[in-house]
């Protein structure tokens, strides 16, 4: 609607509506601009409307035809020209600025048009208002209309600079078979738009500087000067594989001077930029106690208003008048005009059309009502035992359009003494909060349900016919209470007539904010002084006739329209909602025709009768003496209240006759504005400071104020009842005269109590106010209204809104209603479907956060969507100071619907938080809502020297955390030192036949073996066909897959006097991504030769190899399939154990591709610790599913065997791809007592073989017939794989590890596999590192593994603090295993290089034989120098040479006792150093923020988190329809803000499998990262966090 002046009413201005939008805007500029007080720097044509108090506003008339409705309308029980036109100014304050925009992959782009499929009855904003699409159009101008302003010009120009925003153009993932996506750039035009949309979300977040505060910290941790060196030289270090990008962007600049050329980067540029000013105000001093962090408590601001008046004294209305001949109950009344006046008539029905189906009469009411009660007590019966007895609960379940058989039903009831429950009618068997209302049936002990016929047709039924059972509800018995189904009551039989007295009368149902359902219960001496009341201040008379729009179920629909109106004898007109939706102007006409007296209503009918008001001229309201506003308490219903009369005063409305009132489930009528004729005060309106409402204190503002709240009254308090007004939390305390509080009420006529909830009932309807020295005001007790308003002059009530719609934000308290008002009046391009807006608050890191969740149009575009939620978040921040935590837009239609078509919020807030809401598009501000974090932790000045820490554990009687495995002084090998090579050679000659491997395929058939014999023979093969072409100390490359070949020739190679380096050969599948690693270890290994199978010859000088890598620079390259048979001349003896034997090349999980350098010394030490550990013997089995290329996985496979003699029985991990079962159907096969695995391994057998387990007790035949009736071929498979698989004769399963032991991952393992026999005990971890790669291995003997909890918080701060399980903040860490025989173990402090004492954090240092010598060289990242392997304490026993392992982790004594009757020492690793997050001072561990995002939903299959300029980037893999992409976003970010204190800046929603992992299956999080950043994910989406 559009509001004139005064002056141009009276002239009479005519409008012409054929011209166009251009000429429009000019000649409307023209006219009101001499009205118009300019706003400063405010294009013209973005002051919508003028300044004109709401009486005196005109609508524009709409269009001819109310029923094609124009395609969409606000909501405009929340409209107000003055709010919107001061959201319109807010806006126009704020610039424009970039800001990133979320990528979307096409498919989630795809929204199917609602449109078509939308049912009539779905419009609405809040919980239980309808809202029609409007006619014509809004006359007002919009900033992005017309190109024709220098304003959008200019703001267009801008733009254009802007980064393209289409998705990438190709994408690898980089893992083994991965997709190669390209999608198309969307067209030049729409990023062209999207840009502008999303530049003016940046600028809002630039700008939205609050006036009082000094700007906060850097939130990005770097300075704004070094975002100016543009000439920098550094580059990017692209860790681990160098991949050939080919990105022709143009080059972009991080915050810390690296030049990146990608538009992930880009985005994540702007991002920090925007982030660069952030406009919350600072984080305050705080203290931080050791272990606790405090979240920022916010103070108080000093300056914030205060109540100043005196304490309110309680409100008393007029007294109850005495009535003479006044009926002593409701049935009493009906028996009276039933008889007396039987043709009188009570109610008319109409119909969809409007025309009258049926005018019940007093006399029919009362027949039909008698032969109900009659029915219900006499002729239901189960087992000869009447059904219902005097006092039971019935629920009615009637359709809005059928108030003649619901008040049969009710009155029925009624003179049956039974209970009504009146509910809502359940159309399909997931209504929202359908399960509620089932749990209050259940609740209420209802068996029978009475309905009608067609609706009784119209519910679902079960297969059998039946209705169906709703979710959550009790068994009913429906039944159906047409009249073939009711019986005349014998003549003697008469309804027992009683006075009213305090039994219950009828229950009505409420639903709270959290969306439980209540019912209250309303006693029948209630039920009657309420309509005794309402008869009075209303000034009903005998035979008046009243029409009533309402919900005649409940609330004030019921007590109008269904009780007092038969109190009174008076006829009511019922319109149904659907009438409504088809002719919003019915009720107007019912009026005119029925020359009604009385109407009641909401203000959503009000304004449904403007937009449609125009085509009838013989309307007169002049009857009306009362036009009763049932929303009245809502504060956005004046403006519906102003403009209706406005346009109706021509036809006979009075002003006087709107009396808005005030009233709730539990109290019923609070306050009603009386009639006109009762001689009261005229009406108030308060103009009130929306900056005060939000600190509770009442402060009268002129409307010049951009946040402002207009309230009107909702007139006096109710005859017979008191009013006063208490402080919202804690003790019910009197609020000031001017401050706001929750309006409580003491009356005879007020519900009695929530049904079978004495406590609730207790604290909501036993209220006893105090004064502020403590002393109650009365004796009786009050009830909440959860009303929150004041009394005013004039001893007026008003109301500022309700506490379901409360949101306290940081000590300040925010109406839902309020704020959706806000975000309707930002509507330049009509945007939200129906003003479908829903708002509420969730809580995340102890305070609320505002949620604000609308539906879009069909048609709206990305372009239009990021407009819109950038000018919602500047006009909240205005109007409101509070920061929206997520904006989330949905498809139309799709939010959960309440009754009467409006928005379920609190479903809908359940969805949110559960991650079912599945929104289009989605918007987070963390970054400038979340002002409580703890405090960053600051590193103290002048730390405590390594000595003093001695010297406090040593007084803390604190012992030095040091451990060491067995001592291994005395050499078995009579004193004298044997290489590994020799003892092959010794091992061939002594026991030739004895088996030594054993190499499985995958289908569990040997697929080849090796005697020593035979081993010894194929190495001096290879031997003899390196020695003439290569010399000594010459390093070669083995490139083969698992098998023998790789054993015999890195044995071929020591013979030969070279060294060998085992190289993982490339995918087939995945040469672009494979391949580039292999060529890297052979270029940084330095090796002249690469020996490999004839295949694998072939793939590398391949077409395919040539696109990924310079296949002309490899070295020789030999392939050992068909070497002569010849032996070599003499092998070759190194001259000291010192010397190289081989280098094991690994790319950490950081990335780095780092070989080291392995002795023979340390070869044959590692192989010895091995063996005692293991208690390794000739005649032993051991089995190994590990990758032989590195670590610990290469000494099982290639060196353990031939040291010790036992037998190997190889498992190559790739074949369990197509049999999950091989490795553990070989341990039950060859009955192994140890083996080793890696957790890639585990997690492929927890997963594929998890629900196969029971089937392994069960006999072969039967087996298979179970295959068949479950008719899944795998799952035959898998049953006959794991028949016959004992795992009783394992002692000890290690998982292989270079990481915190997972402990979930262990414990499922152990429990699946309980089942076929497998020790809980016999599951442990190992150890190892890139310094000494096998640390710890739990071995056949001493105590098992122990498991300890400590606080993750504390560990933030490099600290241990030990907790009970199941604490808050809990993280169960496991014992590594045992420290190997030979090897120390010290924690040091990571800077000092201190020891430190049992059971504190710090680096973990290892002095042993088997050390690696040092880094043969280090791609990536040369910081890693020798001080790795030999550094020394620099306290202590500084004497004894270290390596550096760079893990974290602690030792703590234990109560068990080892081996040697010692106490046991147990090592517990916590992560690696290089992996570690710095964020806010605090050192955070990805695998925690990843354990916990993965909890978050069932749909997130992997995660991992890297930071990239101190943003917190958190990747998810969806297992899941790509719908739910969007759903994660919010909650990643709450649990990580929940559980972590950390602000994450990047959500990425990928596909399964995108998240590199490596062979020992860690993540691979740099990869990852440089993929992100290189941006060739393929993102389903990405969000980022403003």
């Amino acid at each position: 609607a559009m509001s004139l002046p005064v002056c141009m009413r009276e002239t009479q201005v005519l409008i012409i509506w054929d011209i166009t939008q251009k000429g429009y805007e000019k000649k409307r500029g023209k006219l009101l601009a001499p009205y118009i007080p300019q706003i400063q720097g405010v294009d013209p044509s973005l002051q919508i409307d003028n300044r004109i108090q709401g009486s005196s506003q005109a609508v524009l008339p709409g269009s001819k035809h109310n029923k094609s409705r124009a395609p969409n309308t606000r909501d405009e029980r929340f409209r107000s020209d003055l709010h919107t036109e001061a959201v319109q100014a807010a806006l126009a304050k704020y610039k424009e600025r970039k800001m990133p925009m979320p990528s979307k992959r096409r498919s989630v782009l795809v929204q199917s048009s609602v449109e078509a499929c939308t049912p009539p009855d779905t419009s609405s904003a809040s919980e239980d208002e309808g809202s029609l699409r409007r006619q014509g159009r809004l006359a007002t101008s919009t900033p992005y209309q017309g190109h024709s302003h220098p304003a959008v010009e200019h703001w267009f120009n801008r733009v254009i600079q802007g980064s393209s925003t289409s998705s990438s153009a190709s994408s690898t993932s980089s893992h083994p078979g991965g997709r190669s996506v390209t999608t198309t750039n969307t067209t030049a035009h729409a990023a062209f738009n999207v840009n502008a949309a999303a530049t003016a979300l940046a600028d809002f977040m630039a700008h939205t500087q609050l006036d009082n505060h000094s700007t906060p910290p850097d939130v990005t941790g770097l300075s704004e000067r070094s975002s100016l060196h543009a000439e920098r030289s550094q580059v990017a270090s692209v860790r681990g594989v160098s991949r050939g990008y080919n990105h022709h962007t143009s080059v972009m600049e991080t915050a810390d001077g690296v030049p990146v050329n990608s538009r992930v980067s880009s985005k994540i540029q702007q991002l920090l930029n925007t982030l660069k000013r952030p406009k919350r105000p600072p984080l305050r001093e705080f203290f931080v106690d050791d272990f606790e962090e405090l979240l920022d408590v916010q103070q108080p601001d000093p300056n914030q208003p205060k109540p100043e008046g005196l304490q309110m004294s309680p409100l008393a209305g007029e007294p109850l008048g005495v009535v003479t001949n006044w009926p002593p109950s409701l049935p009493a009344a009906l028996q009276r005009w039933g008889t007396t006046q039987p043709k009188s008539p009570c109610l008319t029905a109409l119909d969809n059309a409007g025309k009258p189906v049926y005018t019940l009469t007093y006399g029919k009411l009362w027949t039909r009502s008698q032969k109900l009660a009659y029915t219900l007590l006499n002729k239901l019966s189960t087992r000869n035992e009447p059904l219902l007895m005097p006092g039971d609960r019935v629920a009615l379940v009637f359709p809005n359009n059928d108030p003649v058989m619901f008040m049969v039903a009710f009155y029925g009831c009624l003179l049956a003494e039974l209970v009504p429950v009146p509910i809502e009618v359940p159309l399909t068997r997931k209504d929202a909060g359908s399960q509620q209302i089932g749990f209050l049936l259940g609740s209420c002990g209802v068996t029978l349900a009475l309905t009608t016929d067609a609706c009784q047709k119209g519910l679902p039924k079960a297969q059998t016919g039946e209705v169906a059972t709703f979710k959550g509800w009790p068994r009913l018995l429906w039944f159906v209470i047409d009249g073939k189904h009711v019986v005349k009551p014998p003549k003697d039989w008469h309804p027992p007539i009683r006075e009213a007295s305090n039994d219950i009368a009828y229950i009505e149902y409420k639903t709270s904010k959290e969306g439980s359902t209540m019912g209250i219960t309303v006693s029948h001496s209630a039920m009657l002084a309420h309509c005794h009341a309402l008869t009075q201040a209303c000034g009903y008379t005998e035979g008046e006739t009243i029409t009533n729009v309402l919900d005649f179920k409940r609330e004030a629909g019921l007590w109008h329209g269904v009780l007092t109106s038969v109190m009174n004898r008076m006829h009511v007109i019922s319109i149904p909602y659907s009438l409504m939706k088809v002719n919003p102007l019915s009720w107007i006409q019912k009026v005119h025709t029925y020359k009604a007296r009385v109407a009641v209503v909401k203000s959503r009918d009000m304004h449904w009768s403007l937009l449609a008001q125009r085509d009838q001229r013989d309307i007169s309201l002049s009857s009306l003496r009362m036009l009763i506003v049932a929303d009245g308490a809502n504060p956005w219903s004046i403006s519906s209240c102003d403009a209706f009369l406005n346009v109706f005063q021509a036809r006979g409305l009075r002003p006087e006759v709107i009396c808005p009132c005030a009233s709730s489930s539990e109290a019923m009528t609070v306050a009603i504005r009386r009639p006109p004729e009762m001689g009261v005060p005229p009406p108030g309106k308060a103009v009130l400071s929306m900056g005060g409402l939000s600190h509770s204190v009442i402060r009268v503002d002129t409307e010049e104020k951009l946040s402002v709240l207009t309230v009107q009254d909702v007139g006096q308090v109710m005859p017979g009842a008191v009013v006063c007004v208490v402080r919202v939390e804690g003790t019910p305390y009197l609020c000031q005269t001017d401050e706001v509080g929750e309006i409580c009420l003491s009356s005879g006529s007020t519900g009695v109590a929530y049904y079978g909830l004495p406590g609730m009932t207790k604290s909501n309807f036993e209220t006893i106010p105090v004064t502020s020295s403590g002393v109650p005001i009365s004796d009786r007790p009050f009830i909440r209204t959860s009303l929150l308003g004041f009394v005013g002059p004039d001893s007026l009530v008003f109301v500022v809104g309700k506490m379901d719609g409360l949101m306290v934000v940081s000590g300040r308290r925010h109406n839902a209603d309020d704020v959706v008002a806000t975000a309707l009046a930002v509507e330049p391009m009509k945007f939200v479907y129906r003003g479908r807006i829903a708002v509420f608050s969730v809580s995340v890191l102890r305070d609320e956060r505002i949620v604000v969740v609308a539906e879009q149009r069909p048609d709206a575009s990305e372009e239009d969507s990021f407009q819109w939620m950038s000018r919602v978040l500047q006009a909240i921040d205005s109007i409101h100071q509070v920061g929206v935590y997520c904006l989330a837009l949905v498809p139309a239609n799709t939010l959960p619907k309440a009754p009467l078509g409006g928005i379920h919020i609190s479903e809908t807030k359940q969805r949110f938080l559960e991650g079912s809401l599945h929104p289009c598009n989605v918007l987070m501000c963390p970054h400038t809502c979340v002002t409580n974090l703890p405090k960053p932790r600051q590193k103290q000045p002048g730390k405590v020297g390594p000595a003093s820490m001695i010297v406090g554990n040593l007084v803390a009687g604190k012992r030095i955390a040091q451990a060491c495995g067995r001592d291994v002084a005395q050499l078995e090998d009579n004193d004298q030192f044997l290489y590994i090579q020799d003892v092959l050679q010794w091992r061939a000659q002594a026991t030739p036949d004895h088996p030594l491997f054993l190499v499985l395929n995958a289908k569990g058939t040997v697929a080849s073996t090796a005697s020593c014999l035979q081993l010894h023979k194929r190495a001096e093969r290879v031997a003899a066909a390196l020695m003439g072409r290569l010399n000594t100390g010459d390093h070669v490359a083995l490139v083969y897959p698992p098998g023998i070949d790789l054993i015999a020739t890195f044995y071929g190679c020591l013979y030969a006097g070279c060294v060998p380096v085992t190289v993982r050969p490339p995918h087939p599948q995945n040469l672009a991504t494979t391949l580039p690693t292999v060529k890297m270890i052979v270029e940084v290994s330095k090796s002249v030769c690469v020996l490999t199978t004839q295949a694998i010859m072939k793939l590398l000088k391949s077409k395919e190899a040539a696109a990924a890598v310079d296949i002309k620079s490899w070295p020789m390259v030999l392939d050992t399939d068909d070497l002569p048979r010849k032996k070599s001349p003499q092998m070759y003896k190194p001259p000291t154990p010192e010397m190289l034997a081989y280098l094991d090349f690994s790319v950490s999980t950081t990335g780095i591709l780092a070989g080291v350098k392995m002795s023979h010394a340390a070869t044959s030490a590692l192989c010895r610790s091995i063996k005692l550990q293991c208690e390794l013997y000739p005649s032993r089995q051991i089995a190994i599913c590990l990758d032989p290329y590195c670590g610990l996985g290469f000494a099982l496979w290639c060196l353990c065997s031939v040291y010790s003699g036992h037998q190997s029985i190889l498992v190559p991990p790739l074949e369990l791809e197509t049999n999950a079962s091989l490795w553990l159907s070989a341990v039950s096969q060859y009955k192994v007592r140890v083996t080793f695995c890696s957790y890639s391994v585990m997690e492929m057998c927890t997963k594929g073989l998890g629900s196969q387990t029971e089937a392994l007790r069960v006999s072969f035949s039967s087996m298979v017939e179970r295959c068949f009736i479950c008719a899944d071929t795998t799952c035959v498979f898998f049953h006959l794989q794991l028949r016959n698989v004992n795992l009783s004769c394992v002692r000890t399963c290690m998982v292989v590890a270079e990481e915190r032991p997972r402990i979930t991952l262990t414990q499922s393992f152990s429990k699946i596999f309980k089942d076929l026999g497998l020790s809980p005990r016999a599951v442990s971890t190992t150890f190892g590192c890139r310094v000494n790669v096998a640390i710890c291995l739990q071995g056949t003997a001493g105590p098992d593994p122990t498991t300890v909890y400590v606080d993750m918080r504390a560990l933030r701060h490099d600290r241990v603090r030990l907790v009970e399980r199941g604490s808050p903040h809990s993280l169960p860490l496991m014992e590594s295993g045992k420290i190997l025989p030979g090897v120390k173990v010290i924690i040091a402090n990571t800077e000092t290089k201190g020891p430190l004492g049992d059971s504190h954090l710090g680096e973990i240092w290892v002095s042993s034989p088997h050390n690696a010598t040092g880094y043969y060289t280090v791609y990536g990242e040369e910081a890693l120098h020798a001080d790795h392997f030999n550094t020394k304490l620099s306290f202590g026993d500084t004497q004894t040479v270290w390596a550096r392992t760079g893990y974290l982790g602690f030792l703590r004594r234990t109560e068990l006792t080892d081996a040697s009757g010692e106490r046991h020492d147990a090592l517990y690793v916590v992560g690696s150093l290089d992996e570690t997050l710095e964020l806010r001072g605090m050192r955070y561990h990805p695998i925690d923020i990843e354990t916990s995002v993965i909890r978050s939903h069932k749909s997130i299959a992997e995660c991992a988190v890297f930071t990239w300029t101190n943003l917190l980037v958190v990747v998810v893999e969806l297992e899941g329809s790509e719908q739910e992409a969007l759903d994660l976003v919010a909650l990643v970010t709450n649990v990580v803000l929940e559980e972590h204190y950390l602000i994450v800046g990047v959500v990425v929603v990928v596909d399964p499998g995108v998240i590199p992992i490596n062979s020992r299956g860690e993540k691979q999080r740099m990869h990852l990262r440089d993929g992100f950043l290189a941006d060739q994910l393929d993102p389903i989406y990405v969000a980022y966090n403003m």
